[in-house]
């Protein structure tokens, strides 16, 4: 491990970073935590996820701590279970997005995360968390495309996950903010400029941290604003290559509690 000043702010990614593989939070990093906020440090999870996936997280950590959802477009409060903060895209933006995507690139399908709810179209494979879930509508891409949302996702069967992100970069990168966070060929879209680092980066200020004082793990793409930007950053042993070779330091893999050897001997 490496000699580090007591941070004042840690942000973590959830899925592939905090989180083991079945989604569950470990009793150890419960506990470490804890021992963040007890220490009075801000604790902030920073994430793709949506706040409507955020419940059995905020049950595991008691509560604790913030979350930047969907990549930055919404912060929600676990203490409150509340979106406090959002950032969206606009509806011409949108729709703009959905048609020039639609017409250079066969086969994509589309679904939008809204503040309060999650619309795809009938040809999207919703994963595991959205098939019994409430507020999920299977709508055609006019109605999808009606109102602002807090992220775009765009899903081809036949691309991978690399190839469709420098695709999306080139068609529609003045519109929006791409990633993407999964082994399969989705791709995330924030409103433009709207990234894990800017919201976190907002809350830092709010907090009167700096970001030297900002300790931050992922393990994926749309995680390297984020490590970019804080003082010191760390990713899982099982992260993607771009990730490994981005940030400061390497800890153990998500299934073996990388993040919470860290925060153990930074807060003890």
């Amino acid at each position: 491990m490496h000699s580090l000043a007591t941070p004042r702010l840690v942000a973590t990614d959830l899925d592939g970073t905090a989180l083991r593989t079945d989604g569950t939070v470990s009793s150890r990093t419960v506990a470490a935590f804890a021992r963040v906020e007890e220490s009075g440090a801000a604790l902030v999870f920073v994430t793709g996820r949506p706040p409507r996936w955020m419940r059995p997280v905020a049950d595991a950590v008691r509560h604790r701590g913030l979350a930047v959802c969907a990549n930055g477009a919404l912060v929600y409060d676990l203490h409150t279970e509340r979106i406090v903060e959002s950032h969206l895209i606009a509806v011409d933006a949108l729709q703009e997005v959905v048609a020039q995507l639609r017409a250079n690139v066969p086969g994509l399908a589309f679904s939008v995360e809204y503040e309060g709810g999650f619309a795809h179209e009938s040809d999207f494979l919703i994963g595991r968390l959205d098939r019994k879930a409430q507020n999920v509508v299977c709508a055609d891409s006019a109605s999808l495309t009606s109102r602002p949302c807090a992220k775009l996702l765009a899903l081809h069967p036949g691309m991978g996950p690399d190839e469709l992100l420098a695709t999306v970069h080139e068609l529609v990168g003045h519109l929006v903010t791409a990633t993407h966070s999964s082994g399969r060929g989705l791709i995330e879209m924030s409103a433009h400029g709207v990234t894990k680092a800017t919201a976190l980066a907002a809350l830092a200020r709010e907090h009167a941290v700096e970001a030297a004082d900002v300790v931050a793990f992922g393990d994926m793409p749309n995680d390297l604003p984020m490590l970019s930007w804080a003082g010191t950053s760390y990713a899982v042993a099982n992260a993607h290559p771009e990730v490994l070779a981005a940030v400061d330091h390497v800890t153990a893999a998500n299934n073996d509690d990388g993040v919470a050897l860290v925060l153990e001997e930074l807060y003890t």
